[in-house]
């Protein structure tokens, strides 16, 4: 926890779940609420991930982390959502609890699709409740919800004749765009594996991801590279918009840059990889 807090990461959760032996989940909510109130984290989104709303350990970790340290809590993150019953019932809890505390900020959730279950009813899920900031893709427990036997966990698997996880991520980046919240690919276990990482991490940008977790400090930047607009894109973008503007004002509509058609849609998209950028933080040339 203490090596999180200086790390070149987006976001950092401390994980109640499945880090935890059943045994030890109870003590640890004490240790991610010191943490909290302890570690500087700066600008980093900080999050604990608490056990599914079906476990005897749910209710709890949000009643002692968040009236522990929900002042310092931006997110929650809820794993094995099935339905949206689940997440009504952490919405409620944390209603609650932040009129009881007193605290001036809403602490947002991010929602864990980890099953078939959860898959089919996605619709409901991501329009639950408007606290919701991210719809995030479990590779583990998806596999284990269809029989899939797979231990390499979130890596591509040469021997399926595509993208195995296509429907269930495209499905999820859908519905995370249609209810205005952000789509987050799951993990890459093999914390080596450089190529391999990226391979996934582009996948999962082309399908309309925003972003994608790291279980180990080696994979921060590999995530930061690929979901970070290059110079070379945002430069494009920042021509286009000029273009654009310039045909528009002029009386024009769509017009060609670079020998491609340039319209509406595609000044949209400029302006969206500008923005990407500009919050990525991108280093542009003096």
């Amino acid at each position: 926890m203490e090596k999180a807090a200086g790390l070149d990461a987006d976001q950092v959760f401390f994980d109640l779940e499945d880090a935890c032996a059943p045994a030890e989940k109870k003590p640890s909510r004490a240790h991610a609420v010191e943490a909290l109130r302890t570690l500087d984290f700066g600008d980093t989104v900080r999050c604990v991930r608490v056990n599914d709303v079906t476990t005897s350990w749910c209710y709890g970790d949000i009643v002692e982390v968040v009236s522990g340290a929900g002042d310092r809590l931006d997110c929650l993150v809820i794993p094995k959502v099935e339905d949206a019953s689940h997440v009504h019932f952490v919405d409620h809890l944390l209603g609650g609890l932040e009129r009881d505390l007193g605290l001036e900020r809403r602490i947002g959730l991010e929602l864990q699709i980890e099953s078939a279950r959860g898959a089919v009813n996605l619709r409901t899920i991501s329009q639950a409740v408007d606290r919701t900031e991210t719809i995030v893709f479990g590779p583990g427990d998806y596999a284990v919800s269809l029989g899939i036997a797979q231990f390499e966990i979130g890596m591509v698997d040469a021997r399926y004749p595509g993208h195995q996880w296509h429907w269930v991520m495209s499905e999820i980046a859908n519905h995370a765009h249609a209810a205005g919240v952000e789509a987050i690919d799951g993990p890459y276990v093999d914390f080596n594996d450089e190529a391999g990482y990226r391979e996934s991490a582009q996948r999962a940008r082309l399908l309309g991801y925003r972003g994608k977790w790291c279980i180990h400090p080696n994979q921060i930047p590999w995530a930061n590279e690929i979901f970070t607009p290059t110079l070379a894109e945002y430069e494009y973008a920042r021509k286009v918009c000029d273009v654009y503007r310039e045909a528009t004002e002029g009386g024009r509509g769509a017009i060609a840059v670079d020998g491609l058609l340039v319209d509406e849609a595609t000044r949209k998209l400029a302006e969206s990889t500008i923005a990407r950028a500009e919050r990525a933080g991108l280093e542009l040339p003096a």
